[in-house]
């Protein structure tokens, strides 16, 4: 099964190079160029084996995104010359991601059921059942490690910390709300409902930007609309659009990221299903048909898209 696990470009005018947990980003001055590979990560780990498409759908959906939420704050974003790159401007990233729930799923309902009625420095309501709605979504910020698990924080330990000033804080919060109202808005024209999902913001010219990807699988999770109020009246589970059933496979099977644990084998068949998946989200999102894009000369076209792109647009 092809895919992109990772990338080895070397470029003229380039000045550096990351490779993050599913990203690879090249640097050129005051511009990046960044590949969304086909890597997987759950619970801030690698996952062994690449997703095909994977990169093409996180990549395409975070355009379509970034371009909708333009009007709400500014983006990183320059242009987006193929469909596994998006280029665009060097930010410094604030050291926390912006971490909003509409719905109390996920590691939020993990804490939760483990008895914690404080996350992230919000309380929360007695008597929440898994997937319920929250009475206004809240915000739980996460450390931004460069190496190993992001870490829950409240707003006052960010600015006791001086991980970002007051005046920035402040703002961070109002864009992180605006911005989920809008993808909420966005979501529920495709009969979805946006349960949570992060956002990263930096710094370009003193100016906050948005940056990385906005709204995908990776960095959200989706219920469908449709029959959310009767299964979660009947106790069912809900219809997700989200990386969790991924992390729900790996739990299952005796991962969760912690020392001595070894991840489960990813057979073909879970390959190809998370590749489904992914899919899935993009056509429901979107409306539209996924156009898989060849895997014959990937590589080479990615290299030659940014080669001929990375310069061409001016500040």
């Amino acid at each position: 099964m092809e895919a992109i696990k990772e990338t080895h470009f070397s470029f003229a005018g380039q000045t550096g190079f990351y490779r993050g947990k599913v990203r690879d980003v090249y640097y050129f001055e005051d511009r990046i160029a960044i590949v969304a590979t086909d890597r997987i990560s759950a619970f801030d780990v690698v996952l062994p084996r690449a997703i095909p498409y994977k990169g093409q759908v996180l990549n395409q959906i975070a355009s379509i995104n970034l371009q909708a939420t333009s009007d709400t704050v500014p983006n990183w974003v320059i242009s987006t010359p193929d469909p596994n790159v998006t280029i665009g401007y060097r930010c410094e990233p604030f050291k926390v991601e912006m971490v909003i729930r509409g719905y109390l799923a996920g590691h939020a309902w993990r804490e939760y059921k483990a008895g914690k009625r404080i996350l992230c420095g919000v309380a929360l309501p007695e008597g929440l059942r898994e997937n319920d709605k929250l009475p206004e979504p809240i915000i739980t910020p996460t450390t931004k490690a460069d190496e190993g698990h992001d870490e829950d924080i409240s707003r006052e330990d960010i600015l006791a910390k001086g991980l970002v000033s007051e005046q920035d804080y402040l703002k961070l919060e109002h864009y992180t709300r605006a911005l989920f109202e809008r993808g909420t808005k966005l979501a529920k024209q495709r009969g979805l409902i946006l349960v949570d999902t992060k956002y990263e913001f930096g710094k370009y010219k003193d100016q906050i930007f948005l940056i990385d990807e906005i709204h995908t699988p990776d960095s959200s999770r989706y219920f469908y609309s449709e029959g959310y109020a009767e299964r979660q009246q009947q106790g069912e589970p809900q219809r997700q659009l989200s990386k969790e059933f991924v992390r729900q496979w790996l739990i299952e099977n005796g991962f969760q990221g912690k020392e001595g644990q070894l991840v489960p084998e990813m057979t073909d068949e879970v390959v190809r299903s998370i590749s489904e998946r992914y899919i899935e989200l993009y056509e429901v999102f979107t409306g539209q048909k996924f156009i898989k894009e060849d895997y014959v000369s990937v590589l080479e076209r990615i290299e030659q898209h940014i080669d001929d792109n990375i310069f061409t647009t001016k500040n």
